[in-house]
């Protein structure tokens, strides 16, 4: 196996245990720094969907924590819940366009490093004056 697949499983798996939902309401609850009805007032809103159980517990990952910490720092700055709904948005589509421009880029490096039949590798720019004479002025 190489490096660069070991590293992209490694990456796999941390993503998969940041996303397992393991913690119930009440641990969620002061991991975030707040009350577990807010909580349930945030999903109802909207603002996080946690896991739910067979028996219809919530249960919360370690992305939901962070993600209950960044809307209590943000409704301590004063912005209400829906303009938090709406940075969060915002802030996914812009993950969502950088993870596009970087796909891109290298779509973009793959192509460059493939020769193209008649592309010119490079190209010296030879000024006019230094080239000599044109076929048509030999003559003259």
């Amino acid at each position: 196996m190489t490096t660069e697949r070991r590293d992209v499983d490694a990456a796999r798996e941390d993503d998969a245990a940041h996303e397992r939902a393991v913690y119930i309401i009440s641990v969620a609850a002061e991991l975030a720094g707040v009350h577990p009805q807010t909580l349930r007032i945030y999903e109802r809103k909207g603002l996080v969907r946690p896991h739910r159980t067979s028996g219809n517990t919530r249960r919360y990952s370690e992305a939901d924590i962070e993600r209950l910490q960044t809307i209590q720092s943000l409704t301590e700055e004063g912005i209400n819940l829906a303009g938090v709904k709406r940075i969060i948005e915002l802030q996914r589509e812009i993950d969502s366009l950088e993870d596009r421009i970087e796909e891109l880029q290298q779509q973009l490096e793959r192509r460059r490093a493939i020769p193209m039949p008649g592309r010119r590798i490079s190209v010296a720019i030879v000024p006019l004056h230094t080239s000599g004479r044109f076929p048509w002025e030999v003559g003259r």
